[in-house]
Parts: C-alpha cells; structure tokens; sequence
C-alpha cells in the first residue's frame, strides 16, 4: 500500500457518470461538467448535487432554481472534459462545443440534443445550499434518445486518462 494524499481521496469515491448540468438566465445558457451528484428519492425523483458557488453556474441555479441534467455519451468524452476546463463567464459552451440546446418543456435552460438523456429539475431543497453547496432538485421531465440505447455514458474514472 502506497500514500494517498488526502487531496485525491474523492478520486476513489467520487459517483458518475459525469453529466452536463445546463442552467439559464436571461439570453443566457451555459453548461458545466458534474459529477458530485446522486439519487436521494425514487419517486418523486429526487437528485442531490453539489455546485460550488465559484461555478458560473451556481449563480444562476440559485436564482431561478431551474436546470436540466444532460447525460452525454463516452463518445463525448472529450468535450465535456473541455466543458468543465473554461468558464462559462467568458466562454458560450454551446456555441464553442458545436452542442445544440433544444427547447425544454417544463424549464427554462435547454436539453442537450446530443446527449443520450436530458432530466428537467427544479429544486426543491436550498437547506443544504450554504453550508455545502448541495441542492436538491427534483426531476420534472425526462427524455431520453431511443437512437443511442446501445451508447454507454461517461464514468469519472474514464476522464482521468483524458483530463490535462
């Protein structure tokens, strides 16, 4: 047994798979890699996620308590590594990543076309928020590309051979 640093822990317990999480505000739709979430409620679903408030998208979370959870596909590995290495400040990570936002029904931020799975949430739970940075959202609607059923998504363990 070797030394791990204390730093790299979340390395080995980190849950996948790496999704997109779209938010909105006004004319304005950004994207961020995510992978600190999970299931907390079967019906209604329920996930909890964890954005940090350094993130461009926690922002705007915050203020309209709307967002999609994209799930991409491993063939889209490396954008969503490139996604989550610029920030949405600066940058219109649709545009610069050739993905096509598509009209969500019950939400404001868009589904991601190009993604095996789209969940629209809204979140229910701030109380955590604060202290934690975890928001717990509910899923409204879910979509799902019936051309991509044989597609696997992406596990944080297959980024690392990809992240710089």
């Amino acid at each position: 047994m070797r030394n791990l640093p204390l730093s790299r822990v979340y390395r080995l317990i980190e849950p996948g798979p790496v999704v997109l999480l779209a938010t909105a505000r006004p004319g304005r739709a950004n994207l961020m890699a995510m992978s600190w979430h999970m299931m907390v409620e079967f019906e209604p679903p329920r996930i909890a996620c964890v954005v940090s408030d350094r993130n461009f998208s926690y922002k705007a979370l915050r203020a309209t308590g709307e967002c999609v959870i994209a799930i991409p596909s491993a063939s889209l590995a490396r954008k969503v590594v490139a996604i989550g290495n610029c920030h949405g400040n600066v940058v219109d990570k649709f545009r610069r990543f050739a993905l096509t936002p598509h009209a969500a029904a019950k939400v404001a931020p868009p589904l991601v076309e190009e993604c095996l799975a789209n969940l629209e949430c809204r979140v229910v739970d701030k109380s955590l928020v604060k202290k934690y940075g975890i928001f717990i959202l509910e899923v409204m609607k879910a979509w799902y590309d019936s051309r991509q059923t044989k597609a696997k998504n992406i596990s944080s363990s297959r980024l690392w051979g990809i992240c710089p």
